[in-house]
Parts: C-alpha cells; sequence; structure tokens
C-alpha cells in the first residue's frame, strides 16, 4: 500500500488509484472529512456523483457534501435546514427591530417638527397680542 493515499482510500482501506476520484477532494491530511461525508452519503454515492459533474465543479460539491454532513450529524433531524430556518427567523427579526426603530424615529421626528411649529405659532402669536396690547410709548398718548 502506498502512503500517499487519500483519506478516502485509507478509510476504505484499498489502494488509491493515480486516478482516483477522491483524492483532490478527500487530502490524507484532512480524514475525518472523508469519514463525515462516508457516514451519510456513503463512499459510492459520493463517488458517483463527482464523476457525474463537471471538473470545475467537483470542488464545490466536495465542500458541499462535507457542510450538510456534518450539519447532518449534528441535527440528524434537520440537517442544514434547521441552520437556515435558524438564521432566517434571526433576519425576520431584525427585520421586525429595524421597522419598529425607524417607526419610531417618525414618530419622534413628526413630534419634534410639531413642537417646533407649535412654538413657532406661539411666538408669531405672541409678538402681535403684545403689539396690540402693549402701552404706547408715546407720550402723546399718555395723556388722552
Amino acid at each position: 500500500m502506498n502512503s500517499e493515499r487519500c483519506a478516502a482510500c485509507k478509510y476504505l482501506r484499498r489502494r488509491c488509484p493515480s486516478d482516483c476520484i477522491f483524492a483532490p477532494y478527500f487530502p490524507s491530511n484532512n480524514p475525518q472529512r472523508f469519514a463525515c461525508v462516508h457516514k451519510i452519503y456513503g463512499a459510492s454515492n459520493v463517488g458517483k456523483m463527482l464523476q457525474q459533474l463537471p471538473t470545475h465543479k467537483r470542488v464545490q460539491a466536495a465542500n458541499s457534501l462535507y457542510y450538510e454532513a456534518q450539519c447532518r450529524i449534528q441535527d440528524p433531524v434537520y440537517g442544514c435546514v434547521g441552520i437556515i430556518s435558524l438564521l432566517l427567523q434571526q433576519i425576520h427579526k431584525a427585520e421586525n427591530q429595524l421597522a419598529k426603530t425607524q417607526a419610531e424615529i417618525a414618530v419622534l421626528s413628526n413630534s419634534h417638527t410639531q413642537d417646533s411649529q407649535f412654538q413657532q405659532n406661539f411666538l408669531l402669536q405672541q409678538g402681535n397680542v403684545g403689539q396690540s396690547s402693549r402701552p404706547s410709548t408715546q407720550p402723546s398718548s399718555w395723556f388722552k
């Protein structure tokens, strides 16, 4: 047996051929990666999936299979869907908090605008009232 076998061939205890479908995606220095994928999908199914894909998409597929297998091991019932659901809940919660904060800002801004208008109107009224009710400063009007 060659010491340069990939993690899949080591795990399956077989000789690693030079054109091994697993070798580029499951290196020997990370045996847990293949063990995880094998536990969920099986070596035969993973090999078939990789062979059916174009070469340029196999790296992404192997990474995806590994991630999905990890999620399925951590959460056997929901797997990746559980994580996606949790993230969607967090997004909805953040959107609700944002909408609430925006509404509060609008209310406060509107309240501030109304207060400013009220103060301006009050000052204008005080100015008009003050001019008509204020005693005249002309000496001729004092003695009438």
